[in-house]
């Protein structure tokens, strides 16, 4: 089955990142279309992929983590968190396989990759 999945590590406490909303949206020239809104259970994971099947096709995608608030529970931030949504665009040139795109973060930095 092709789908897309993600999920969240908290590099700063070694935690999954539960509770943090992800967005995913279909870039299309100018158009950014909402696939799907999720929130992440307590292994940092969706419960159901973000797109499968029809909803998963070759394009360009975004993701977008709202950590802000996250860490806000996490860390003693100012009004204004260094990092606030973290938004990944990615391209899917084959919409036959599995994509996995995972995010380690930190109230300051994040890094991501495709996962398997």
């Amino acid at each position: 089955m092709t789908k897309l999945t993600t999920h969240v590590l908290d590099v700063y406490s070694g935690k999954p990142g539960n509770g943090i909303k992800v967005e995913l949206y279909f870039i299309e020239g100018q158009k950014r279309e909402k696939i799907n809104s999720l929130v992440l259970n307590n292994d940092g994971r969706s419960d159901q992929p973000l797109a499968e099947n029809e909803k998963f096709q070759s394009g360009k995608y975004e993701l977008v983590f709202q950590i802000g608030e996250y860490f806000k529970n996490v860390v003693e931030e100012k009004e204004f968190p260094f990092l606030d949504e973290v938004i990944v665009r990615f391209g899917i040139s084959n919409s036959k396989e599995k994509y996995h795109i995972p995010l380690l973060v930190s109230p300051w930095s994040y890094s991501t990759y495709r996962g398997s």
